[in-house]
């Protein structure tokens, strides 16, 4: 059982950690993620369009994923980020300012998004999905699958513990750093991804150092 306030809990958390969070996750060198997102690219490179839009759920302060896209010219990335915190969106706002043309910063629960049907190349979703609540994340995996273009991409990582609740009442060693997780595990996962109409381009489990292990997801929605 969720509290009702879990969402503001966990956005005051990492508006509190904004700091921290940075110095530790904050860096280019991610070899996890810029491994996954240079696959995407490719395969968006496949499709031949000049540009492509991308949403970014939870887009932190903005690196690496955020400003590895920007950075790229083929295709040319418009980018719509999103975060539950105020602190981190001030981070990307500064991190990323000399795109601020092709970049749309959106602050709340990814939950409450709405983009028209068919509108998005791609959606992803670093380490972030993992924190709304499992029953949750089935319904935004249905809204992405809507919001997607027929062969548009979604790249994220999942929990591989079954568990409805995972808290820390002290995440990264700070004291307002509460924070809750959640997860269907590596096989229900999977398959939530792909009840909600997405089909498996990859499915690996990762390991990042010092950190635990996600299985990551890169799907593709089928053409017409």
């Amino acid at each position: 059982m969720y509290s009702a306030n879990l969402k503001t809990r966990i956005k005051d958390s990492y508006d509190a950690i904004a700091d921290t969070y940075a110095a530790q996750f904050t860096t280019a060198n991610d070899p996890i993620r810029l491994d996954y997102l240079n696959r995407l690219v490719s395969l968006l490179q496949l499709n031949g369009g000049e540009e492509a839009a991308v949403l970014e759920l939870g887009c932190g302060a903005g690196i690496p994923a955020t400003e590895f896209l920007l950075k790229k010219d083929k295709p040319v990335f418009r980018v719509t980020g999103n975060d539950i915190s105020t602190s981190q969106l001030n981070f990307a706002r500064s991190n990323l300012a000399k795109y601020e043309k092709r970049l749309t910063l959106v602050e709340g629960d990814m939950l409450s998004l709405s983009f028209p049907k068919e509108s998005l190349d791609a959606v992803t979703g670093f380490y972030s999905i993992i924190h709304l609540p499992r029953e949750e994340q089935t319904q935004l995996m249905q809204n992405v699958t809507t919001w997607l273009k027929p062969g548009g991409l979604f790249l994220g990582n999942f929990s591989t513990e079954d568990a409805a609740t995972l808290e820390n009442e002290k995440w990264l060693g700070h004291e307002k750093g509460w924070m809750f997780w959640s997860g269907w595990g590596e096989e229900k996962s999977v398959k939530m991804v792909e009840d909600a109409g997405l089909n498996i381009e990859v499915k690996e489990l990762r390991r990042a150092e010092g950190d635990a292990e996600f299985v990551w997801v890169l799907a593709k929605k089928g053409e017409r």
